[in-house]
């Protein structure tokens, strides 16, 4: 059996940005989970399957991401869940939350697997301080993050699959989407 999850990955220049609220985090606060990853918003938690159910795997999300058209994703400002995450919120979460109840839909129908996550608990975001922030240092961290400015948008044309090595994480395939008609 292997590891993998779902996400969408922000261009290179918010990437670098976000990664420098969680090195902030980080060096301030002793918390560096989040760091192990690159920006991203989950789509589909970490689910295992097997070698030779890889194949319907990526036939089944190319076929679906060929169903996609390429949305906007705008980020504003910073939110938590009392499990000490602290993110990057989604200003608009609903075409995301469309994107996921798709790959569920496909999960269930082509690959057989059952939900492994409430639908109503779906809530996108990136994450910048996660399991190893300690109760001490969340309420000082989010102290500094609950009033700060930021805003940014990048253009989701894809979805990556990830996949678990042993130790970490790595981009297994890009499944690009349609691209948006845009008129002049």
């Amino acid at each position: 059996m292997s590891l993998y999850f779902i996400a969408l990955v922000p261009h290179q220049r918010l990437r670098e940005q976000i990664k420098a609220f969680k090195k902030e985090i980080e060096a301030r606060y002793q918390a560096k989970h989040a760091l192990k990853l690159p920006a991203h918003i989950t789509l589909k938690m970490p689910f295992n399957i097997t070698k030779e159910e890889e194949p319907l795997l990526i036939k089944s999300l190319q076929e679906l991401a060929d169903r996609i058209t390429v949305f906007d994703v705008e980020l504003s400002g910073f939110d938590y869940f009392k499990s000490g995450v602290i993110f990057v919120k989604c200003a608009d979460r609903d075409p995301i939350i469309e994107v996921h109840n798709k790959l569920e839909k496909v999960f269930v129908q082509k690959l057989g697997l059952t939900k492994n996550e409430d639908p109503s608990r779906f809530y996108p975001h990136i994450t910048i301080a996660t399991r190893d922030l300690s109760a001490e240092f969340f309420g000082k961290a989010w102290v500094e993050f609950k009033n700060r400015e930021f805003h940014a948008s990048f253009e989701a044309e894809s979805f990556f699959l990830f996949k678990h090595n042993g130790k970490t994480w790595d981009v297994h395939r890009k499944f690009f989407f349609v691209p948006a008609v845009k008129f002049s």
